[in-house]
């Protein structure tokens, strides 16, 4: 799943020689993150909720209200903007841009095309939908973490099994943290399964490897091995 299928393409724009009161105005309209900043087309910098307040804090000592507002009308953007901002390209994967916000402790930030261009924004919240979409919670299902080992055909066998009970597999996700040499985690969401079959379909992965979690979305009901 790439930032270009998830990505808001609606983007609010700013020009450097915007006023601060006008990057107030579209951050509280627009409810959105951040606002990239534009200077003859192109990207200069964004401006979020944290610039405006560091900028207001630093001009609101002793100043009445209407002097303060006369003030932050005539600050520009592009002395409160953060320059050189960090860019996500649209070929990004999901993962790579939850990455790099999280590298760089920021909620969102500017998507550029092939070209360089500026072509959207990506925020916190639209990787945690892309996210939710990938893993199929949205379905309500049934997720089991278990521990196997790792050799071909291993993950075959247990959506096997989930077959025969007549679950229907909506993702697989596995990793190699915290196990032994030679083995992995995997962590299977299902759906459409009878619950009358739940037990048995436990006993005959539990005989493929080892159990570590089943929570079933749609009845509450949660079991840590």
């Amino acid at each position: 799943m790439l930032v270009n299928n998830w990505m808001n393409r609606e983007i609010v724009t700013l020009d450097a020689g915007d006023s601060m009161n006008q990057a107030v105005k579209f951050l509280r309209q627009e409810t959105v993150s951040l606002l990239p900043v534009l200077d003859k087309g192109k990207l200069v910098g964004v401006v979020t909720d944290r610039d405006v307040k560091r900028a207001s804090a630093s001009e609101s000592t002793s100043l009445k209200a209407h002097e303060l507002s006369y003030i932050t009308d005539n600050i520009k953007v592009r002395e409160i903007m953060t320059r050189k901002p960090i860019t996500v390209p649209w070929d990004y994967a999901v993962e790579e841009a939850a990455e790099l916000l999280l590298k760089h402790k920021i909620s969102g930030a500017p998507v550029v095309g092939a070209d360089g261009g500026l072509i959207g924004t990506i925020s916190q919240a639209d990787l945690f939908k892309a996210i939710i979409a990938l893993t199929g919670l949205e379905k309500r299902g049934i997720k089991f973490g278990l521990v196997v080992e790792d050799r071909p055909g291993a993950v075959k066998e247990m959506e096997e099994a989930i077959r025969k009970y007549g679950g229907r597999v909506a993702s697989i996700m596995t990793s190699y943290n915290d196990v032994p040499a030679q083995h992995r985690k995997v962590h299977i969401r299902m759906y459409e399964i009878d619950r009358k079959q739940l037990a048995r379909l436990k006993e005959e992965l539990a005989t493929q490897a080892r159990l570590l979690y089943m929570v079933d979305l749609r009845e509450g009901l949660r079991e840590v091995y």
